[in-house]
C-alpha cells in the first residue's frame, strides 16, 4: 500500500504531517512524532510580536547613553548593524534537522511585513526545509477596507517569497467575503501551498472572576467539514498544494480530506489529547479502509471527490444545503 504524497518539495512517506503546537518544542517529541509515523513535523510558531520585543530589547541595551559621554560615541554598535530574532527558534530548527529525516517546516504568526523577510532568510539557514506562514488577524478597525488588509497578506507572501528558496505555505482563516478568490489570489502570489484552516481565538467571559478567559479547547471533529469543502472546491483550480487541518481525529477523516483535494492533513488536536503514538492508530485506519475498497495509493484517490470531478458540480454549493435542510427531521 503506497501512502506517499508530495508536499512543499518533499515526497513525503504519507500525508499525516503534525500542525504547529507547544508539543514541538521539545526534541524528544519530535523524535517521538517521526517514531509514530509522521511523515513531517510544523514547529510551534515563532510570533511576530517577539520578533518586535526582542529588537526593541536589544536596541536599549546598545544604546542606552551611546551619545551620553564623547568616549562612548564609537564604543556601542548602531542598531542599523543588527538583524535579530529569538535565537533560541533557529537553534531549535538545528537541532530538530540534526535529530530526525523527516521534513521540519518553521512557523512564523503575523500580520506585517517588518522584520519577517530578515527572519525568514534565518530560518532557511538554520535549516529548515520549508516555512509556514501564519497570518492570524482579526480585524476590527471600522476604517480599514478589507481590500487593505487581503493586500498586506499578499505583500507580506510576496516579500518572504523573494527572500527565500525553499517553499512557503500560508495559513489561513476562512473569513473572507469570497474565499475562492482571495486564494486565487495567493496563487497568483506564488503561495507553494494553501494550510485550511487557521482557528481564531474566540475569548470567553469567567462569570466568576469577570474577567475575560484564555482557554483554549482543542477542536472539535465536525470542524473537519469547513476545510473539506474548501479543499473540495479548489482542488484542480489552483496550482497550489492543500494542506487540510482541523477536526482531523481519526484515518477515515484523512481518507475523506484526500478524496477531497488535500496533500497532506496536518494533526495538532488529536495528538494533544491523545499522545504522539495515536499517529499509528490513525495510519493504521487508513490502511485497513484502503484495503477494503481496494485503493493502491493515496495518489490514487487524491482529489476523486472534488468538485471539478464529481459528477454533480452543485455538490458543493447551495443545492446540497437546501437538500439537508428539507431532509432534517425533528
Amino acid at each position: 500500500m503506497d501512502l506517499t504524497t508530495n508536499y512543499l518539495g518533499k515526497k513525503l512517506k504519507s500525508p499525516l504531517v503534525v500542525s504547529a503546537s507547544p508539543i514541538s518544542e521539545d526534541v524528544d517529541n519530535i523524535k517521538k512524532m517521526e517514531d509514530a509515523g509522521a511523515a513531517a513535523v510544523v514547529l510551534y510558531s515563532l510570533f511576530e510580536e517577539q520578533l518586535i520585543n526582542d529588537q526593541y530589547e536589544l536596541h536599549y541595551h546598545t544604546t542606552a547613553g551611546t551619545y551620553s559621554f564623547a568616549e562612548s560615541l564609537t564604543y556601542f554598535p548602531e542598531w542599523d548593524d543588527y538583524s535579530v530574532g529569538p535565537e533560541e527558534y533557529l537553534e531549535h530548527i538545528r537541532k530538530a534537522k540534526e535529530s530526525v529525516a523527516i521534513p521540519i517546516i518553521a512557523s512564523l504568526n503575523g500580520t506585517n511585513i517588518g522584520s519577517w523577510t530578515d527572519y525568514a532568510e534565518r530560518i532557511e539557514q538554520a535549516g529548515a526545509d520549508a516555512i509556514e506562514l501564519n497570518q492570524y488577524y482579526l480585524p476590527t478597525d471600522m476604517n480599514t477596507p478589507s481590500e487593505k488588509i487581503e493586500q498586506t497578506y499578499i505583500d507580506i507572501l510576496e516579500a518572504v517569497k523573494k527572500a527565500v528558496k525553499i517553499p512557503v505555505a500560508l495559513k489561513l482563516g476562512p473569513f473572507y467575503t469570497n474565499f475562492a478568490y482571495i486564494a486565487k489570489k495567493f496563487d497568483e502570489a506564488g503561495a507553494d501551498a494553501l494550510v485550511l484552516f487557521n482557528r481564531f481565538y474566540q475569548p470567553d467571559i469567567d462569570l466568576d472572576q469577570l474577567e475575560m478567559s484564555t482557554r483554549i479547547g482543542l477542536s472539535e471533529p465536525s470542524s473537519i467539514r469547513l476545510p473539506l469543502t474548501w479543499i473540495g472546491i479548489l482542488k484542480g483550480r489552483i496550482k497550489a498544494q492543500l494542506a487540510a487541518t482541523r477536526g482531523i481525529y481519526t484515518g477515515k477523516d484523512v481518507i475523506k480530506l484526500m478524496l477531497a483535494g488535500a496533500d497532506v492533513a496536518q494533526l495538532c488536536s488529536v495528538v494533544l489529547k491523545n499522545g504522539v503514538d495515536y499517529i499509528k492508530t490513525i495510519e493504521k485506519e487508513m490502511l485497513d479502509w484502503m484495503t477494503e475498497k481496494e485503493y493502491e495509493s493515496i495518489k490514487q484517490m487524491q482529489g476523486a471527490m472534488s468538485q471539478i470531478k464529481t459528477k454533480d458540480q452543485t455538490a458543493y454549493g447551495r443545492s446540497l444545503y437546501m437538500k439537508a435542510l428539507k431532509g432534517f427531521k425533528f
